[in-house]
């Protein structure tokens, strides 16, 4: 089992004219293969500091985070190693796509990069990733991101993301960028992929409709600190900290939400 552990977690940055500015405070959780985590808060409460720290595109100032009990390597083949086991799907399927490449160079390119499959199978495992995200391959492989929509660009994301196979996937937002008609078929796809191949999730949004829906537990995030925690259903249902009871307020009906999004009536939450 592969376990994520991200210990005491500060992050501060200097910010010219007004000083210096907590991103994070002494965040603390772990992530285990199998597991889906839901990070939930507004925009500015350290959701994305946390994705950034995790993938190594941001050093914590304190604290540390370790995969498997070994301390996350900052450069070299370690960092390369470790970038391999843990994936992120970003927010906008537009921008995290090279509009001058076909969709089979983009999945090819982390296959090649991380030797995945011998230079013969290549092909063919592009072309089951591409069906394993549920992408008719010959339908797709040769188009360009811009003549795709954008629930078939963010599906292609998921592909690429998962071309390393990794044990651990940040998915940053993934559906805040698409129409709401098709948000729950990207989601129900993470989500059965989360199952199928083991994976753990961090599940990185502002909904708390979708997050109680894919999550296992949800941690609550504010002004860089979490602030409530624990299984989905507790606390979306039964929420303690006057933070979480102001999103719960603010959020749709989840069970509304979702039975509008599939086409069924819709029940109490």
């Amino acid at each position: 089992m592969t376990l994520l552990e991200f210990d005491h977690v500060s992050k501060i940055y200097s910010v010219r004219g007004a000083g210096q500015m907590k991103a994070l405070d002494d965040v603390s959780f772990t992530l285990r293969s199998g597991q889906t985590i839901g990070l939930v808060g507004q925009s500015g409460s350290g959701k994305s500091t946390i994705a950034k720290i995790l993938t190594q595109l941001e050093v914590p100032t304190s604290g540390e985070v370790r995969l498997d009990g070994t301390p996350i390597p900052r450069r070299g083949k370690g960092l390369r190693a470790y970038r391999q086991q843990l994936r992120m799907v970003f927010q906008d399927p537009f921008a995290s796509l090279n509009p001058y490449h076909s969709i089979r160079y983009h999945i090819e390119r982390p296959l090649r990069l991380d030797d995945v499959v011998p230079r013969q199978e290549i092909e063919a495992e592009v072309r089951r990733l591409l069906e394993r995200v549920r992408l008719i391959p010959d339908a797709v492989i040769d188009r360009r991101p811009h003549e795709l929509s954008g629930g078939q660009r963010q599906r292609v994301a998921i592909a690429r993301a998962l071309a390393s196979r990794p044990r651990l996937l940040v998915a940053d937002e993934p559906v805040s960028m698409l129409d709401v008609s098709i948000r729950l078929g990207v989601l129900n796809l993470l989500a059965d992929l989360q199952r199928e191949e083991g994976l753990g999730v961090l599940y990185i949004t502002h909904d708390l409709a979708t997050a109680r829906h894919f999550s296992d537990e949800i941690m609550v995030l504010n002004q860089g600190r979490v602030v409530e925690r624990g299984p989905a259903d507790d606390v979306i249902l039964r929420p303690q900290h006057p933070y979480t009871r102001e999103l719960r307020a603010a959020s749709p009906d989840p069970e509304k939400h979702f039975a509008a999004a599939s086409g069924t009536p819709g029940g109490t939450l």
